[in-house]
């Protein structure tokens, strides 16, 4: 990153009779935001990325907004700021904020088992195996769930990517995909007792479910009304409006490399993906489409603690519940892949010790893009990310759109981004 500050970056354009004729590129690259610039640039024209969007703000206003790349690749539609992102799990946060503003008017409990208000979970059952036919071994668990367990990951759910057993049982089950957002995809028992450990699985689609339990509305409808709405996140939803679609990133998948090869880097190819437009559920895991301006409205409500411009989402102590580690002396854990093409491993910053709010991932010490201790992050599976640092009142959102999840070179952009934000003014 350049040394040169804005001031005397200024002074040179100035004297060189340049301020005065280019005024706008001149603060973009004063302030930082011409190294953005080039960082996203780069990656797409090294077909590191299809495209990608990437923006960010210090809580009062926004500090960075840019594109590069092409929405498809073998099209000529240019990334644009506002291109929409199928943001998978990144719409975790907004379903967990959905049930703590229900938790906040009383309507849920975070501590009462969570058959009260979703009978299908009354009697859970735990996996301990397969018998020597192939047949799964089913105990009950041992105490209920909780929307607590539930909104840190800790009930026993977990997701066929990253759990082999998971994946088994849906097999002999004849389950449907959970991204076909049937009802019978969550049809599945849990992988160890509630409370025993961390785990990453489809939690946050029962805990949208609560949601439309207690308040009598879809999900789409709840979120509309109550987040998005108030928000002014007018681009994000469950269904792709008109708008959205003439402004939609196509979906790509990192290829292997070729046989004759087998060290070049897989290239990207346009692949054919999108989620049910008329499902039987609402993901409240990964259902949602956004753009990167919609969701720095999200991240700069969480900054403010619950806030934004008048409006306010949820009281400032129910920001703090979620921002504060919830899952005691456990630990957030890599995921470990068990269907590369659709996930690497992934784990982000790996040996630091990692906790679990309500909706978010917080790292427990320094990271080394600039992140403080205790800031609020996750990510989607089609490599799309954001974090929050209350501390240093910084937020980033980056957008890409491609398999598989935690692909080095989408980290190693996002990491890039981000240490860069930490110097914008």
């Amino acid at each position: 990153m350049t040394s040169t500050t804005r001031r005397e970056t200024l002074a040179l354009l100035a004297a060189s009779g340049t301020a005065g004729l280019l005024p706008a590129a001149a603060a973009r690259a004063a302030g930082g935001a011409g190294q953005i610039d080039a960082l996203l640039d780069g990656a797409a024209k090294s077909g590191s990325v299809a495209g990608v969007v990437a923006a960010a703000t210090d809580g009062t206003s926004t500090l960075y907004t840019g594109a590069a790349g092409k929405r498809r690749l073998g099209q000529d539609q240019a990334m644009t700021p506002d291109t929409v992102f199928w943001i998978a799990s990144m719409t975790k946060p907004i379903t967990s904020l959905a049930a703590m503003q229900l938790v906040e008017q009383g309507r849920l409990s975070l501590t009462a088992p969570i058959a009260t208000v979703l009978p299908d979970l009354a009697n859970p059952m735990v996996l301990e195996g397969f018998d020597e036919a192939g047949a799964p071994i089913l105990r009950p668990a041992r105490r209920p769930i909780t929307l607590h367990d539930l909104l840190t990951h800790t009930a026993g759910f977990s997701y066929d990517i990253w759990n082999a057993n998971t994946a088994r049982y849906e097999k002999s089950a004849g389950l449907p995909p959970l991204i076909s957002c049937q009802n019978a995809a969550l049809r599945i028992p849990l992988d160890f007792d509630p409370g025993a450990r961390w785990e990453y699985g489809i939690n946050i689609d029962f805990a949208g479910k609560a949601v439309e339990a207690v308040s009598g509305q879809r999900l789409e409808a709840y979120f509309h009304d109550h987040i998005l709405g108030p928000l002014g996140m007018s681009d994000t939803g469950f269904r792709i409006g008109v708008a959205q679609r003439a402004r939609l990133a196509g979906m790509h998948a990192r290829q292997p490399p070729a046989m004759h090869m087998p060290d070049a880097d897989g290239e990207l190819a346009a692949i054919d993906f999108e989620m049910p437009q008329e499902p039987e559920f609402f993901m409240g895991g990964g259902g949602l489409y956004s753009t990167a301006p919609d969701y720095l409205r999200f991240t700069r409500m969480i900054l403010n603690r619950g806030s934004l411009e008048g409006v306010t989402i949820v009281k400032p102590e129910t920001v703090a519940l979620m921002a504060q580690n919830q899952i005691g002396a456990l630990d957030v854990t890599m995921l470990k892949t068990v269907a590369p093409q659709s996930s690497q491993n992934a784990e982000f910053f790996p040996g630091m010790v990692k906790k679990w709010g309500y909706g978010f991932m917080l790292n427990t010490a320094p990271a080394p893009t600039g992140r403080s201790p205790g800031s609020l992050a996750w990510a989607g599976l089609a490599n799309t990310y954001f974090w929050i640092d209350p501390t240093r009142q910084r937020a980033g959102v980056i957008l890409m759109q491609f398999l598989p999840f935690a692909d080095e070179k989408a980290l190693g952009l996002f990491s890039q981004f981000e240490t860069a934000v930490y110097g914008l003014s």
